[in-house]
């Protein structure tokens, strides 16, 4: 055996957690990018941006045509597709209204519920216990939600109904190719999405400084953090991608603190970390 073999697969999944943090980190710097843009062209024209200019970048990568389609698999991806669209555009319009982290707190109850409901083992039970104990210092259900506004929880809950859709009916196409079967999802969602973006922003993105910026939001939250997310998963175990992963809430707080300057109270901080652990609790399996 020589050196390089020794060293490889202890440097591997180090690799490969980096690589995982780092889609993570461009995933929510890319919105907290987007946010900063959705006073001059709007949430949908942003949303526009993210989805139709990815569609593009893995449609040239990925070339799916070259596979063709059955009427079903056609189907299950327009679904699936207009699932993903609605829920960026949900999503984005809960963060113009609150903080990125408690926002994505709340989605994250889409993927939550369907773990719960898809195992009855003790330890969910304390899931949902801790979840349900973060999303009540969260949701405008009690005294203390000065600083909430409750139409921005009301997207967040609909993006976290559309991020359950989500994984539903990536069930259904998940057997095609990765690549093809994410590329013709954009497309698809590109196809409703992009023209409501036109609609509400008009010529306004065409205008070449905005576009650039639409690009750098695509690339950072759509195409780069795919690919990382590929690369990582060559190496990583489905549970180490699972608790990576459900540090998203806490990541999404801490960029919007860096990059917006949206300070949390103590309270919402322990209740982001409430539902982060909830969502490393179920990713234990």
């Amino acid at each position: 055996m020589t050196q390089e073999e020794k060293v490889l697969p202890a440097a591997s999944p180090w690799l490969a957690g980096m690589a995982l943090l780092c889609s993570q980190l461009s995933l929510n710097i890319g919105a907290a990018v987007a946010k900063h843009l959705f006073p001059r062209i709007g949430v949908e024209g942003v949303t526009a941006y993210r989805v139709g200019i990815a569609a593009a970048l893995m449609l040239l990568v990925f070339r799916p045509w070259r596979t063709p389609l059955t009427r079903k698999q056609a189907l299950n991806l327009a679904i699936y597709g207009s699932v993903i669209g609605l829920m960026n555009l949900l999503i984005y319009r809960a963060f113009a209204h609150i903080p990125l982290g408690i926002a994505v707190a709340i989605e994250v109850a889409g993927p939550l519920t369907v773990a719960v409901l898809s195992s009855h083992r003790p330890r969910d039970f304390v899931a949902v216990c801790l979840a349900v104990a973060g999303l009540y210092y969260l949701l405008p259900i009690h005294g203390h939600v000065d600083q909430l506004d409750p139409v921005g929880v009301a997207y967040a809950a609909g993006a976290a109904v559309c991020w359950a859709l989500y994984i539903v009916f990536g069930k259904r196409v998940s057997l095609m190719p990765g690549g093809q079967t994410v590329a013709w999802a954009m497309l698809a969602a590109s196809l409703f999405i992009v023209p409501i973006g036109v609609w509400h922003a008009g010529e306004v993105l065409l205008t070449p400084s905005y576009l650039l910026i639409g690009l750098a939001i695509a690339v950072m939250s759509s195409a780069l953090p795919y690919t990382l997310e590929m690369f990582s998963m060559r190496t990583l175990s489905s549970r180490t991608f699972s608790m990576f992963s459900s540090a998203a809430p806490a990541l999404s707080a801490l960029a919007g603190m860096a990059v917006l300057g949206e300070h949390l109270s103590l309270a919402q901080w322990l209740a982001i970390s409430a539902i982060v652990a909830a969502s490393a609790l179920t990713s234990l399996r």
